[in-house]
């Protein structure tokens, strides 16, 4: 961003996008308070969950394919004296060399993957990292169809500030395709002095059901009681499909 230097781009849109949501925690929480030991969070972003965890005592390994992310990580771990662990790796391909107790997937990160082979992979590497016993969590988004559709958008956008700068980041149009649900969001930023810059970014979440999920993990993980993530007024509600290696 012009005349926004101390920050990454990257690091701005997955804060205004991102780090505020909150309804999630307590499952990762309890998740980590019952599994004990290690634990790592695939797809970290900036930390919003691994910075949680960590300030609460846990051992906690973060890992995130842009290294920007991981970088913004470390450093507010370090501002608020976290010991955490941080690893750029891809999720569908991740070596950290030892095992843990416990492997988060946050906020829909199995469902930015690809389809099908992209979550065999991911399977297949975290199962390689869990401990005997250990478990793998991922949330789901809850099903698209399922939404009325005057709610299928928050009605508000996602803003935060940074240096003077005002970012905005609203949902504008979910469409239908092959794969799954494409997510249209104007991004707008405006300087210090009033200049408005826009741009369009584009997610596209895979169709995938919790059960579609476990029956992916096949004889390698076995299903436990899933958890629930309520709905917010700015983000649907989620699935979190709890599998534990055998």
């Amino acid at each position: 961003m012009v005349g926004l230097k101390t920050v990454d781009d990257t690091v701005i849109w997955h804060d205004v996008e991102c780090a505020s949501y909150s309804a999630d925690l307590g499952v990762w929480r309890a998740l980590a308070d019952e599994c004990g030991g290690e634990l790592v969070d695939i797809g970290c972003g900036t930390g919003r969950v691994a910075l949680d965890l960590a300030a609460l005592g846990h051992d906690v390994t973060a890992l995130d394919s842009d290294p920007a992310l991981v970088a913004a990580l470390a450093s507010r771990a370090r501002e608020r004296d976290l010991r955490v662990r941080t690893s750029v790796g891809d999720a569908r391909s991740f070596e950290l060399g030892r095992t843990v107790a416990l492997a988060i997937a946050p906020m829909q990160v199995v469902q930015l993957l690809g389809g099908e082979p992209g979550r065999a992979a991911l399977l297949r590497h975290v199962r390689a990292h869990l401990e005997p016993g250990g478990v793998f969590a991922a949330a789901l988004a809850d099903p698209f169809e399922d939404i009325p559709s005057e709610e299928l958008l928050p009605p508000m956008p996602d803003v935060r500030e940074a240096e003077g700068w005002v970012f905005s980041s609203t949902p504008i149009a979910m469409r239908t395709e092959p794969s799954g649900t494409a997510i249209d969001r104007l991004r707008q930023a405006v300087s210090p002095d009033g200049r408005l810059m826009e741009s369009m970014a584009t997610i596209v979440l895979d169709r995938l059901l919790p059960e579609q999920l476990e029956a992916e993990a096949g004889g390698a993980f076995r299903a436990l009681s899933r958890r629930s993530v309520p709905e917010t007024d700015g983000y649907v509600g989620s699935t979190v499909v709890v599998l534990e290696a055998v």
